[in-house]
């Protein structure tokens, strides 16, 4: 499977210049409202993972109207999904105030990732010239018209690796659970020639293995975090057990912190814990999730690494 999804990565990243945004679709009557950390049960895999690009967050992704106040809508801010490897990460994008948010989010998804995001190690399963030709979203469950081109080439994992990016992509929106795909127009049965069954929506608890062991929800990368900061997120790790570490902008630990996740060991529970820590001026530092050393081996088999501005304790 490593060797299908390398060979997906390689003809993506040969194309990278070659993404354009695709073309609109119609969302219908959709409440965007504020898009939800991530939390579905699942078993992870890997080894570190640096988020500096964009993790999982809460994220305003309606703008209001400003006529009256005569204030300026704030752009909308929403998740992706990339393969990393083979996992699924998310990645934070950035829009224009819009209410067909779910529209705009495919778009940003089909765009692929930037070339920064490529030299981090992200990919896309998605086939380049895959165009959004609609999104609809009625009682939960997101519609998504893809051109049919989406089912072209790969094998299993590259077939499951896009289902996935769509499905992770557009359930960060609370109104929708779920999502049933469409190809030019018509309902998906059974998805590509590796004959993957499509016949009713599917949810994240669908993908779910694609996870990384960690994801962290909160702070995001590039965050400027008072003391105590509040680290939040998922993980499904050996006994649950996270440990989050503050690191000062020359490697020094300030702060240390052990909790453990609503869930773990094969499954994919909720974690929340908060570190108190000094610096004696405004300084760039590292926030450090882990799980535990179990091998004894002197270093956490999963990190994540959360690079931060740490701002000094109010008087």
């Amino acid at each position: 499977m490593k060797k299908l999804l390398a060979l997906a990565a390689l003809i993506v990243i040969a194309g990278a210049l070659g993404f354009v945004l695709a073309a609109c679709g119609s969302e219908g009557a959709v409440s965007a409202g504020q898009a939800p950390t991530v939390g579905s049960s699942g078993s992870g895999g890997g080894t570190s993972i640096t988020a500096t690009i964009g993790t999982t967050t809460p994220l305003a992704t309606a703008s209001t109207s400003s006529t009256q106040t005569g204030a300026t809508a704030a752009p909308l801010r929403f998740q992706v999904w990339f393969p990393q490897g083979e996992r699924l990460l998310p990645v934070l994008r950035t829009h224009v105030p819009t209410a067909r948010v779910a529209t705009a989010a495919v778009n940003a998804l089909l765009a692929g990732p930037t070339q920064g995001e490529f030299s981090s190690g992200f990919a896309t399963a998605i086939p380049i010239d895959t165009r959004l030709l609609g999104v609809s979203v009625s009682g939960g469950v997101a519609t998504v018209d893809l051109t049919s081109e989406y089912e072209s080439g790969g094998g299993e994992l590259s077939m499951q690796m896009r289902l996935g990016q769509v499905v992770f992509t557009l359930t960060q929106f609370p109104t929708v659970k779920a999502v049933r795909f469409e190809l030019d127009g018509q309902p998906v049965s059974v998805f590509s020639s590796e004959g993957i069954v499509l016949d009713h929506p599917v949810g994240r608890g669908d993908y779910d293995d694609l996870l990384p062991p960690i994801i962290v929800a909160s702070p995001t990368p590039g965050a400027t975090v008072g003391t105590p900061v509040t680290v939040s997120g998922t993980a499904d790790v050996f006994e649950a057990n996270v440990t989050v570490r503050i690191l000062d902008a020359a490697g020094h630990e300030l702060g240390h912190q052990f909790t453990t996740a609503t869930c773990g060991t094969g499954c994919r529970g909720r974690f929340r814990i908060s570190v108190d820590f000094d610096v004696p001026h405004e300084q760039h530092g590292m926030i450090l999730v882990s799980d535990d050393d179990a091998a004894g081996t002197g270093t956490p088999p999963h990190v994540v690494r959360i690079p931060v501005v740490l701002e000094p304790r109010a008087d």
